[in-house]
């Protein structure tokens, strides 16, 4: 079993490079294994670390993003100023990348594009029912969940762009009054 840290290391690797650019050079060096080591924990190799670092980031948003969102003890804003706070730890303020966004790109959206489709849908679908529960109709919901993850996504990109978290940082503190406005 592969302890947590690791696979987080293995994830910084993953976000920096990409999937093409993660190679086991690269991902022995951050982990401080060795790639016979690596080969004995992933014997598939570098398509079964990256499954293994999308599950794990993919549980993260579950207990973190999601769970969030269902709560039924919580109101609407409630809800959604929590999911942005999770929102900014996962991306580091935005200074890290998503890293479904790094894996839908090239050759591994071929092998991870049904995980990251059904992840992003799972938010925008949670998202939506959170919007619903606040009185917006079922259209409008589903587009402004959608608006919500595209600013997310496109505020990491202009963040790193730039080299400034400002637009990542923007986003996140308009969100919640920008989703729920009448």
């Amino acid at each position: 079993m592969v302890k947590n840290e690791t696979i987080v290391q293995l994830l910084t690797v993953f976000r920096r490079y990409g999937y093409e650019g993660a190679t086991l050079t690269r991902l022995s060096e951050a982990t401080g294994l060795g790639k016979a080591s690596l080969y004995h924990h992933f014997p598939k190799g570098k398509e079964e670390i990256a499954a293994v670092v999308l599950n794990y980031t993919n549980d993260w948003m579950a207990a973190n993003i999601i769970a969030p969102l269902g709560d039924k003890e919580r109101q609407g804003l409630s809800k959604i100023k929590e999911m942005t706070k999770k929102v900014n730890e996962l991306y580091s303020c935005g200074q890290k990348s998503c890293i479904l966004a790094v894996l839908v790109l090239g050759e591994s959206n071929d092998i991870f594009h049904n995980q990251i489709q059904q992840a992003l849908k799972l938010w925008i679908d949670t998202l939506a029912k959170v919007l619903i529960e606040a009185g917006l109709d079922e259209k409008t919901a589903l587009y402004r969940a959608e608006d919500a993850i595209l600013q997310i996504q496109g505020s990491l990109i202009l963040a790193r762009g730039l080299n400034d978290t400002k637009p990542f940082e923007r986003v996140l503190n308009h969100l919640p009054e920008t989703l729920l406005k009448v």
